[in-house]
């Protein structure tokens, strides 16, 4: 039994959106636009739009599968339901990988932007501090995590809007054609090449929106609130990005005036459009936005540990231990913070090669598992509304996800299959010495299902 699950039901629709919202790092916009920029031969707001569309596609296989099974666990509950237990410890073990580094990440970019600040204290320090708060915010009540997020979600949200101000204040300097056109959508180029590429590159930005479902069992009315949650989480992480991505592109038609977009964008484009002290609180901003990101990944990464420890796929009763006053999974959350840690002996680069791995595991996933309960089990493909949403989304779900594998990094190729390849072995160990987790009481959704038929 889940032990959160004992827990008060203390998340509302809102609140689940601002955690989604926060993990998908609104301002980030800002950090890749010269790279896709330069991609997609200044169409970036269009590519935006385009990468909408694609995630959305997952998103609502995901969002169907959280109204079946309402349980916390993501990818990891959705596949051992559907297609067995052994294949859910496969996806939930590589889901793992990218949940346990994304924290680290963050600790990383947020001691890139504290040192800039504060130059003279150690990054190892700053780390060390930054880690520590983020682990105490998350041990105690899920509440305090998402109320604290509305307020880092919503200062870059402030800042953002008036960098837009900015632009259109500058723009209208050149008359009203200058701000009300459609360049920033086509800038005169037709080719659909380069905009392609440019939405692979920008799927990444979407990553995070499925980290929702592991607060189910702390959710008011998960059934409902979880799939919805997904989907305004992902539409409005797309808004958010299309809005920015428009009028930085206003801005910028063309990278001439950024000279080391390749790295960053956000210091030049702020520099730019605003003056020195604007990009000051700008950089302010975006480390904020950072720590709403981190203290989202923490809580998934915990609360995954969690679930995967009450399923006994990983020992020990520190997995299953929910503290009895804050009802956080304690002991995950502290465990993260300590992997957070290991940011103090990383560089940014290895971090971010050896991520999204997992993430495309699991989005392959949830869309195989509604084409095998929807189309395959159950058969729902007699109109063409049930071909629609049980074959042909699924499948356009999994060719987006081929894209996004197309653009992954060789290095978290290989990181991502040598820790698969470890949780095979794990899983054959599972299989000789702890039979009982796979034995037929707890049976999948598809033998229940079978059962039901033969009698």
């Amino acid at each position: 039994m889940d032990q959160l699950k004992k827990s008060a039901k203390l998340l509302s629709l809102w609140q689940v959106v601002i955690i989604g919202v926060a993990y998908l790092t609104p301002m980030t916009v800002f950090d890749t636009f010269g790279i896709v920029s330069e991609r997609t031969n200044g169409r970036v707001p269009l590519a935006y739009l385009l990468t909408l569309v694609a995630i959305l596609l997952t998103a609502m296989s995901y969002s169907r599968l959280a109204a079946t099974f309402p349980e916390s666990g993501s990818a990891f509950t959705y596949t051992g339901k559907i297609c067995g237990k052994e294949s859910g410890f496969i996806v939930g073990w590589a889901t793992l990988q990218d949940y346990m580094l994304l924290p680290m990440i963050n600790a990383l970019l947020s001691g890139a932007y504290l040192s800039a600040l504060f130059p003279d204290i150690p990054t190892w320090v700053l780390i060390s501090v930054y880690v520590a708060i983020v682990t105490f915010i998350n041990s105690r009540n899920v509440s305090l995590l998402a109320n604290m997020n509305f307020i880092f979600v919503g200062v870059p949200l402030i800042l953002t809007v008036y960098f837009i101000y900015l632009v259109i204040h500058i723009k209208l300097g050149d008359g009203w054609a200058a701000v009300l056109t459609t360049k920033p959508l086509f800038n005169g180029d037709n080719s659909l090449g380069p905009l392609v590429g440019g939405a692979a590159v920008l799927c990444f930005s979407f990553l995070g929106f499925d980290a929702v479902s592991t607060l189910a069992s702390e959710t008011k009315d998960s059934q409902k609130t979880i799939p919805r949650a997904i989907m305004i989480t992902v539409l409005a992480g797309g808004v958010i990005f299309f809005i920015s991505a428009w009028f930085i592109q206003l801005y910028y038609p063309t990278n001439e005036l950024l000279k080391n977009y390749k790295d960053s964008s956000s210091p030049e484009i702020a520099l730019y459009v605003g003056g020195a002290i604007f990009q000051k609180f700008f950089m302010i901003a975006m480390l904020v936005n950072t720590l709403a990101s981190a203290l989202a990944s923490h809580a998934s990464a915990a609360r995954l540990l969690h679930i995967m420890g009450i399923a006994r796929f990983i020992p020990g009763q520190m997995f299953r231990y929910v503290h009895p006053k804050y009802h956080s999974p304690y002991f995950c959350v502290l465990l993260v913070g300590l992997l957070s840690l290991a940011a103090i002996f990383c560089t940014l680069d290895t971090a971010v090669s050896f991520v999204n791995f997992g993430a495309m595991i699991a989005f392959s996933a949830v869309n195989i598992c509604i084409l095998v309960m929807f189309a395959f089990y159950k058969r729902q493909i007699k109109t063409f509304k049930d071909i629609a949403l049980n074959i042909i989304f699924p499948l356009l779900g999994l060719t987006t996800v081929g894209y996004m594998w197309l653009n992954l990094q060789m290095d978290s190729f290989i990181f991502g299959l040598s820790w698969t390849f470890l949780g095979l072995l794990y899983l054959l160990y599972l299989k000789k010495y702890q039979k009982e987790l796979f034995v037929k009481d707890d049976q999948t959704f598809l033998r229940k299902e079978e059962d039901a038929l033969t009698l």
